[in-house]
């Protein structure tokens, strides 16, 4: 499908910052059209990024930015943001549920409001860009929607730590499954992309870990490297497929992992929800 994104539009919810952002910035370097759908519009104490900062990075980087305040929880809003990313710029070709929200809380500690919150976010907010992607995506010669989810290993341990927000991760990997079989006849590829190792992002320094795991952690890079790679393979045979970033980018033709290390030398921090019988390509963890 050619090896450059110059001239899509990309769709990409979470985008002010981590992962959502480096997609975009990725993308950008192409010359693509990206629209910035996340719900920071002033500076935040704890999170650097808002949609206006994620807009002047994706200029500077070469591509189109649109930002555009969007709670993914906010029917109109998703359907408002979608409708005026293709009239700014007569269509869209690609839409990254990348939003999340995270809590990783045993039962008895998991307030309901937590809960409703993962999974507005997460699966609800999924699926309901998804839907109201899919007559936009529809009139592209190459439609991909991705979301940031994890392979479907119905395994206890992923389970039994933190249910309300395994569920609600595993809700937007369902969103895959069940599109992607739902839109194979429309030709509107739906994947998932899921990273092997934790990712040097705020979400990980302010819940996960601190610094000690961000030095253990890959960069948003190696995301948007394969986001990249997702997004050029011909949508009507690439659909339903539940991709780790490593294991992915070796098919792709990626030797060096070593670029994606936040610190050379420090053994990677496994991210959650990789099944066991994942393998990682030769030397990517070394």
């Amino acid at each position: 499908m050619g090896h450059s994104l110059q001239g899509k539009t990309l769709f990409i919810t979470g985008a002010s910052r981590g992962i959502g952002l480096a997609i975009g910035l990725r993308a950008a370097r192409d010359g693509a059209n990206v629209a910035i759908a996340a719900k920071t519009a002033e500076p935040h104490p704890k999170l650097e990024g808002t949609i206006h900062t994620a807009a002047a990075a994706i200029e500077a980087a070469g591509g189109k930015a649109l930002p555009l305040l969007v709670d993914v929880r906010d029917e109109e809003a998703v359907k408002d943001a979608l409708d005026r990313t293709a009239k700014e710029f007569g269509g869209v070709d690609i839409v990254v549920n990348n939003a999340s929200a995270i809590s990783l809380t045993r039962t008895p500690q998991t307030e309901m409001k937590r809960f409703d919150l993962m999974h507005q976010i997460n699966t609800r907010g999924t699926y309901m860009v998804s839907k109201y992607a899919i007559p936009h995506l529809q009139r592209s010669d190459n439609p991909h929607i991705l979301m940031l989810s994890p392979p479907l290993d119905m395994a206890e341990k992923w389970f039994a730590p933190h249910l309300a927000y395994t569920m609600a991760k595993f809700g937007m990997s369902l969103c895959v499954l069940g599109l992607a079989g739902e839109l194979r006849k429309t030709g509107i590829a739906v994947n998932a992309l899921w990273p092997r190792t934790t990712i040097a992002t705020a979400a990980v320094r302010n819940i996960l870990g601190g610094e000690a795991l961000i030095e253990a952690s890959r960069t948003p890079e190696i995301i948007a490297d394969a986001a990249h790679a997702v997004f050029l393979k011909p949508a009507k045979e690439f659909s339903g497929r539940f991709l780790i970033d490593d294991t992915f980018l070796a098919e792709e033709g990626v030797t060096d992992f070593t670029q994606y290390r936040v610190t050379p030398g420090v053994p990677l921090a496994p991210d959650f929800f990789v099944p066991d019988a994942s393998v990682p390509p030769p030397d990517a963890l070394v």
